[in-house]
This record gives C-alpha cells, sequence and structure tokens, in this order.
C-alpha cells in the first residue's frame, strides 16, 4: 500500500516509515498540498495524510477539492487530517463538511499509528487482492499498453493487450467490459472495425479512445460507433484512471438495472401465479361444490352489490328464488345420490336458460336463487316462468332408465322493500304463496299483495 504524507512534521512521517515501511508499505512525502499536486502522484496513492492547516491550501480544503471536483477518482481514497492538538468541535465540524475520514494526532506514536491506521491498510489490501477487473487494450503501442497498465494496476483493473488480429478471441476468454482503443493498428479505418466485431460479441462494452482524432467526420463516426469516452495523448494518469472509473461506474450500474428488471420480472410473473391462485381460490369459496353454480356466500354478496347500486343509481334488478316441489319424497323413495343428480340437471337447466349478466345459485339444500340485471319486475316474472317451464317440461332420466318429472315453485320480487332482510321476506312470501297455491307456478311481490300469479 502506499501512503502519501502531506505534512512539515518531519518525525511523524519518519515515525510512519518505522510502523509501515517494514511490512512493506510505501510512505511518498510532500511538504505541501501545491507540491503533491506537482507530483502527479495520485495514481500510486491508497491512503492520503495531510495537515491540517497550512498556506495557501490548508488540509480541509485539499479534502474538499479532492471529493469535489475529481469525486469520481477520490471517492474511495481514505483521508485523514493530521492536528498539533486534540480535536475540537470546529474541527470536527469541518472533517464533516470536507468529508474527510478521521483525525490523527502529529506527536502519535508508532503504536497509536498502527492502532489507528493498521485496519484501514488491512482493508486496502483485502481489496488489492480481490479478483481484478480485466481491461481490453485494442491499437495500442507497446509502451503505451504498458504505461497504462502501470498506471491501473493499483486500482484492481488488469490490462489485457493482445494484437488486434486477436482481439475477437481474447474478448470471448476474457470477457472484459472496459476496451481502451487506440488508433496505431490501421487508424480511424481499423478502431472502427475492430469497435464494430467486438460491440457485435458484446453490444454493452465500454470504449475509452484513446488518441487524438482531428477530423470531425471521423469523429463522428467513432462517436456513433459507440466510443463512451477519449483520452488524449500523451497519456494522463488522472484522466485515464477516470474514465475507467466511469467505465465501472457504468458497469455496475447496469449490473443493477439488470438485476432490478430481473427482480420486477420474477415479481410480475409471481403476481401472476397470486392472481391465478386467488382466482381459483375464490371460485372454490364461492361455488357450489354440487350444482357449480355460486353458493350461499356469493349470493349475499352480490345481492348486497345490487341492492347499493339501486340505491345509489336506481339500477332495477329482480330475484327470482325458487323451491324444488316435494324433494324430499325423491330422496325417501330414489336415495339421496338420486336426489343429488336431480339437483345437478335442475341446476344445467337454470344456467343455460339464462343471459350471460344474470348469475344463478344454491342457496339452501334443495332452494335456487336467481339475479337478473337491469330487467323490471315483469320481464323478471318472464324469466321466472320460463324456467319453470323448461324444468316442468323435460323429465330427468336417470342411469337406470327411470324418468322423474319435478317441478319447482318460484318467488318474484324487485328492490322496492329498501334493505336485503325486507327483499327476502317479501321474495319468500311470494314462494309460500306458490307452494299454497298448489305449486309448480310463480307468484310475484307487487306492492305489498301476493295473488298474481305467473303461470301453473
Amino acid at each position: 500500500m502506499n501512503l502519501l504524507v502531506i505534512s512539515r512534521h518531519i518525525d511523524f512521517v519518519e515515525r510512519l516509515r518505522m510502523a509501515f515501511e517494514g511490512a512493506g508499505h510505501r510512505i511518498i512525502h510532500a511538504a505541501d498540498p501545491l507540491e503533491a499536486l506537482a507530483k502527479d502522484a495520485w495514481g500510486e496513492v491508497q491512503v492520503l495524510l495531510v495537515d491540517s492547516g497550512g498556506d495557501p491550501m490548508d488540509g480541509f480544503r485539499l479534502c474538499r477539492l479532492l471529493r469535489g471536483e475529481a469525486r469520481v477518482l477520490f471517492q474511495n481514497l481514505p483521508i485523514f487530517l493530521l492536528l498539533e492538538h486534540p480535536a475540537t468541535d470546529q474541527d470536527r465540524h469541518s472533517l464533516k463538511a470536507s468529508e474527510g475520514d478521521g483525525f490523527l494526532l502529529a506527536s502519535s506514536t508508532i503504536q497509536q499509528l498502527l492502532t489507528i491506521l493498521g485496519p484501514v491498510l488491512a482493508r486496502g489490501l483485502e481489496r488489492q487482492n480481490s479478483q481484478p477487473v480485466p481491461v481490453l487494450a485494442v491499437g495500442l503501442q507497446l509502451g503505451l499498453a504498458r504505461k497504462a497498465r502501470e498506471m491501473l494496476q493499483h486500482f484492481a483493473l488488469e490490462v489485457h493487450s493482445p494484437p488486434a488480429r486477436n482481439a475477437l478471441e481474447a474478448q470471448r476468454l476474457l470477457k472484459a467490459p472496459v476496451l481502451l482503443l487506440g488508433l496505431s493498428s490501421g487508424g480511424v479505418a481499423g478502431a472502427l472495425e475492430v469497435l464494430a466485431q467486438l460491440r457485435e460479441q458484446n453490444p454493452l462494452l465500454y470504449t475509452i479512445l484513446v488518441g487524438q482524432v482531428k477530423d470531425e467526420a471521423d469523429q463522428r463516426k467513432l462517436l456513433l460507433a459507440g466510443i463512451s469516452d477519449w483520452v488524449p495523448l500523451p497519456l494522463p494518469a488522472p484522466r485515464l484512471i477516470h474514465a475507467c472509473r466511469r467505465a465501472i461506474e457504468f458497469m455496475h450500474a447496469r449490473r443493477i438495472q439488470l438485476e432490478y428488471e430481473s427482480a420486477i420480472h420474477d415479481l410480475r410473473e409471481r403476481r401472476s401465479m397470486l392472481e391465478i391462485e386467488a382466482a381459483a381460490l375464490r371460485n372454490e369459496v364461492l361455488t357450489d361444490p354440487l350444482t357449480e353454480l355460486l353458493n350461499r356466500r356469493a349470493f349475499d354478496q352480490n345481492l348486497e352489490h345490487a341492492l347499493r347500486q339501486w340505491e345509489r343509481h336506481r339500477r332495477a334488478f329482480v330475484l327470482l328464488i325458487g323451491d324444488v316441489d316435494h324433494f324430499k319424497l325423491i330422496n325417501d323413495r330414489f336415495g339421496h345420490p338420486v336426489g343429488d343428480e336431480v339437483l345437478r340437471q335442475l341446476a344445467t337447466r337454470i344456467r343455460t336458460s339464462l343471459r350471460k349478466s344474470d348469475l344463478a345459485f344454491r342457496i339452501g339444500g334443495e332452494e335456487f336463487a336467481v339475479l337478473l340485471t337491469e330487467t323490471s319486475l315483469k320481464a323478471g316474472a318472464e324469466v321466472a316462468n320460463k324456467l319453470r317451464a323448461r324444468i316442468d317440461e323435460e323429465p330427468i332420466v336417470l342411469a337406470a332408465g327411470q324418468a322423474l318429472f319435478p317441478t319447482m315453485s318460484f318467488g318474484v320480487g324487485g328492490p322496492g322493500a329498501g334493505t336485503i332482510s325486507g327483499l327476502l321476506s317479501q321474495v319468500d312470501q311470494a314462494l309460500y304463496q306458490a307452494k299454497s297455491l298448489g305449486r309448480n307456478r310463480v307468484v310475484i311481490y307487487e306492492g305489498g299483495v301476493q295473488p298474481l300469479s305467473a303461470g301453473s
């Protein structure tokens, strides 16, 4: 690890050397920030220590400069401010404002330096020993490629520079997310050819052009071909590092985007499955298993909804309640399996005789209900009589060859009662009246009286 120390405290620098150079770390010393900036040694530095005070630039100001103007390049660089006295509240406020990482006393002992900086250097070595990111360099002269390799190796970027003719094969093996593209192999035309081949293999390849192109037409061709960044010659270390950092950030942003899109896709698939499961569960909860009509729970929900629509928008509806005549005799004579078959066939006749917008329910043992939407009371009575006639006219033939002739009686009512219980009571009265009049008939509850018969 390389530590850059910008300090006038020579004895502090010597203690740093005694503490860390024996372990293989390198201490680079500059007397003040201007001297450090002039050295252009930033490409080799992993930790920065700088005096808090100074003229014309103090440490806090330098820290703000590095974190601000060169944020991408120095955002992960640990920066410690050197103090001649214990930190005050003002010092801590200035450290926070400048985005520094901590303080060190210029009088720190070797043990104190090891305690504070040791973990920082250890974490840096762990990052250095992690798998480097491959960078493909094509069309760069050997000296230029070597210089780029030396500049980038401190930042976990490993430069590979195969001949241009082997670029495709090298990329298949490396799968490098970053391309340094030079002009030494055929100029602009050669660079465009190499770029086209590589981007056909990986359309997201982040490409940094290394070199100068003065002709605007050629510049336009390169940009349209997919150049993402541009570094001039002679190769400046900060510009190259900055461009590569931007490339890595682009790669990570793209990876996060793909992970996000994948997660969204998985969530959508999961939502679709949940909707299917919910629909199946809802169907199971609201369906009568014997007749496959809607059950009593569904009847209560839909009747409440129809009554609300009537109250708010005066959307008319009619309720039919039908009961199989003498059903107990069928069960007693032929047994419950035959009774179940009779109910299934009656349910089929009811369902197939209605509009798609109408709803049929089994609400009791042999009791059925029909909810007719957008229907007048007179039209509802006609539907009930049609159902009654179809059931009466067509016998039910059992598997053993026996023919049964069940009939049904119906009560008919509209929303005039104003409440669910009131409406059910009125339609039940009409149904009871139909039974009393001899069964196999329809009776309408209209205006509080029940004598009107719609068929027999």
